[in-house]
């Protein structure tokens, strides 16, 4: 099936459209834009810079792909943008391209839902199954891990780690790596437990649930520094890849601290 172009809609010499394209009224594609098999820009939509939309992505009105890095040091550098199948990217949503001086590449995985006026910064890479609550914002170079959850208008600050799994709650201001199954809460955002709702709902069975429980309350319990409760947690938990997912997570090293739970709060069995 050819692609459908509206009469209104303008369309760069060298922009490759697959089969099955819809471009609806007044969108821009750029010379260097490559939309897959049945993506489908529903009106007002503009995608520009070295970007390619994956099959079956739908994109709605007055959302922004592709345009520079919002950083005072590009230059106009080759650097590119790769948005995978499946995605529902809804208004005013914007996704940058990346710079020459991180990864040169912002990466959007499959399957995610990104609710208006979503905002995902130069060389951020954002896994599968992720959800971007409205406004929700993610500055330059953040790891978000397959599905994540951004509350409504949080923001996570540059270098930031999300682990899989993981839910920022809303209006949330995340300035340090939040580990996998986890839940944080607060303008400069704590660790306030796992995400229990999420897991359930995902189908982790029960044991794997009460182990990441106790697992977590012996991480982010008193007695100890962090780094000594890591080393005992691998050793206890070895059999649990869920319980090794955070291990692995807080001894890989990032350029940001570890969310922690507030100074006095009391770990209880989450």
């Amino acid at each position: 099936m050819a692609p459908e172009i509206h009469p209104t809609a303008l369309i760069e010499k060298g922009a490759k459209l697959a089969e099955g394209v819809k471009v609806g009224p007044y969108c821009i594609v750029g010379a260097q834009v490559e939309l897959a098999a049945g993506v489908e820009l529903v009106n007002h939509v503009v995608v520009a810079g070295r970007t390619r939309i994956g099959e079956k992505t739908r994109i709605y009105p007055f959302a922004s792909l592709g345009g520079p890095p919002q950083h005072l040091r590009y230059a106009g550098e080759d650097v590119s943008l790769e948005v995978g199948a499946r995605n529902t990217i809804r208004e005013h949503v914007t996704i940058n391209l990346g710079t020459p001086f991180g990864r040169g590449q912002t990466v959007l995985g499959n399957d995610c839902f990104l609710m208006a006026g979503a905002h995902i910064a130069h060389d951020c890479i954002v896994g599968n199954h992720v959800v971007f609550t409205n406004n929700a914002m993610i500055a330059g170079h953040v790891e978000v891990g397959d599905h994540v959850n951004l509350g409504g208008a949080s923001a996570v600050h540059q270098h930031v780690r999300i682990g899989a799994h993981a839910m920022v709650g809303g209006l949330s201001g995340l300035e340090n790596d939040l580990i996998p199954f986890a839940i944080c809460l607060g303008d400069r955002a704590e660790l306030a437990g796992l995400n229990i709702v999420g897991l359930k709902r995902r189908g982790f069975s029960r044991e794997a649930i009460h182990t990441l429980r106790r697992a977590y309350r012996d991480l982010f319990g008193e007695g100890g520094t962090l780094e000594r409760r890591i080393l005992s947690a691998e050793a206890d938990y070895a059999d649990s890849p869920e319980v090794m997912a955070i291990v692995q997570f807080l001894k890989s090293e990032g350029n940001r601290g570890v969310c922690l739970p507030r100074a006095g709060h009391r770990i209880t069995d989450q």
